[in-house]
């Protein structure tokens, strides 16, 4: 009888016909309903922000922001923009091209006359982001950066890079001269910002006008963090392969690339830390930072070694590796220490190679404040104090190249042979980095039939924030914040709520359109 019923069950499975995956139609319309919704009803003159609630009484970039706000932290504006550029590439619809000018004309009205940018602009005006600093900004008791208002620009969280590389990609797209302009102004701006010694600061111009708890402004350090030194490189080697390998660009290349060779500290602590004085020595940054090696900096700038070795066939980028590597294996953590793979403590004391771990007390940013000790026990859990990197994979990468041919490894190498821009920015990076992305597994299928009759995704806002109430007050609340995400209900942070509303996420729109562009491609 199983035998029986089994066949029976066989049978019936064969019947069933198999859902055909939708053709190329299906498709591109469900990316042009999606997409005009964006455009046409969520853009504030072109520009984005990162989530919204559907009826747009509120909306968020990394922090809530104003509705004449625009965001320029990724996946802001320029991300929003190569989309479009994407989508155009995989359809040749020229709405999509038009969205792209769009978004390009949003960055280019915020765009400041150094050829920077913020982490966002403000089409209310100054008094308008006065407002926004006074209130929002200055209440966001983890969020550093924005409780002061520099006026200048920044090349934190890559959104002045990811700028910049937009607006070269749509200038070379059709070489219109109306985009030469302010991409002129942008390369200046990083090839202006640039230190002699090859690295770069956080912000330009510089300021020194932010000193608190005790600590100096860290914003015209010399700085790695968040891969600032590596996406201006990125920019450079673009602009040098598409605008006539200026000898200028060929320059800062190469002084940026040694800074990360004169930075790396002696054994036996042979690694980086997130910044750095002019004087080349390691500083903290944010108050939650404080002055130590990295261990995840380290790693990538291991990376970037190799990625200069293959760019140049110099095999001076590869001496030290083993020295950072050893220093690596040397902080690892007991393995009854290891948790979900983070084997190895962010911050590492110099001198003594003990590992520092950071905490908070108080309620807000007025009582409250960060330290940093050597107890592993309860600390902040907005900034990981523990992290994974594949140390095996590194030395297997570095076995590879120091065995290789210099001539062959850097046969394409854009510092050589002129290369086109890739055709796509978008379609095969990494997932989208904001927490109110929706998640989970996706296929075009599933996103044809799940995109609402309005035209959007509904996603899940996780992230949210307390609505400005107020400045903080002086006497820490009741209970316990050392290892929230938000602290009392004067806090303007983000924070991840256990009750999120659905809404509109650019972030959601972006990785549901990768998908979609993708099925086209192939």
């Amino acid at each position: 009888m199983r035998a029986l019923l089994l066949g029976w069950a066989l049978a019936a499975s064969l019947a069933v016909p198999a859902v055909a995956a939708p053709d190329r139609a299906e498709v591109t319309a469900t990316m042009k309903r999606a997409t005009r919704f964006m455009v046409e009803k969520v853009a504030t003159n072109g520009g984005y922000v990162w989530s919204y609630l559907p009826d747009m009484s509120r909306r968020w970039g990394e922090m809530e922001a104003f509705p004449t706000m625009i965001w320029v932290q990724p996946p802001g504006t320029a991300t929003m923009g190569h989309l479009y550029l994407d989508a155009y590439h995989a359809t040749g619809d020229p709405y999509y091209y038009a969205a792209a000018e769009q978004a390009a004309n949003a960055l280019i009205a915020i765009q400041q006359d150094n050829g920077g940018w913020h982490y966002f602009g403000d089409f209310g005006g100054a008094a308008s982001k006065q407002r926004w600093y006074d209130t929002i900004g200055k209440n966001a008791w983890r969020l550093e950066e924005f409780q002061h208002d520099w006026g200048n620009a920044t090349f934190d969280d890559a959104g002045t890079s990811e700028s910049m590389q937009f607006l070269l990609r749509l200038y070379v797209e059709k070489h219109d001269p109306k985009y030469l302009p302010a991409l002129t102004k942008a390369l200046n701006f990083v090839l202006d910002s640039q230190y002699p010694i090859g690295g770069w600061p956080q912000r330009f111009p510089l300021k020194s006008d932010f000193s608190h708890h005790g600590k100096p402004d860290y914003t015209s350090f010399i700085t790695f963090n968040d891969d600032v030194a590596g996406e201006n490189i990125q920019f450079l080697l673009y602009a040098y392969q598409t605008l006539g390998g200026d000898a200028r660009v060929h320059d800062a290349i190469v002084r940026a690339m040694n800074v990360y060779l004169v930075t790396q500290q002696a054994k036996p602590q042979a690694g980086w830390g997130l910044q750095y004085t002019l004087d080349l020595k390691p500083v903290g940054a944010r108050t939650y930072e404080p002055t130590a090696l990295v261990t995840h900096t380290s790693a990538a700038n291991v990376r970037q070694l190799f990625r200069f070795y293959r760019l140049t066939g110099d095999k001076k980028f590869l001496a030290r590796v083993p020295e950072a590597l050893d220093w690596l294996e040397s902080v690892k953590l007991p393995a009854d220490q290891v948790k979900n793979g983070r084997a190895f403590p962010t911050f590492i004391e110099i001198g003594t190679n003990r590992p520092l771990y950071v905490h908070r007390r108080g309620s807000n940013v007025v009582n409250g404040e960060y330290y940093a000790d050597y107890d592993p026990a309860n600390t902040i859990t907005h900034y990981s104090a523990t992290r994974a990197i594949d140390l095996a994979g590194l030395r297997r990468e570095y076995d590879t190249l120091v065995a290789s041919d210099p001539t062959a490894i850097t046969k394409e190498s854009p510092l050589r042979t002129a290369q086109p821009l890739p055709r796509y920015f978008l379609v095969e990076e990494v997932a989208t980095s904001d927490l109110n992305t929706a998640g989970g597994k996706r296929s075009p299928e599933a996103l044809i039939k799940s995109l609402n009759a309005t035209g959007w995704w509904p996603t899940e806002l996780k992230a949210t924030s307390n609505p400005y109430a107020g400045d903080g007050g002086a006497t820490p609340a009741a209970g316990d914040f050392s290892r929230t995400k938000v602290g009392d209900t004067t806090d303007t942070s983000p924070y991840e709520t256990d009750k999120p509303v659905t809404g509109i996420s650019t972030g959601t729109y972006i990785e549901n359109m990768k998908v979609l562009i993708g099925a086209l491609r192939q």
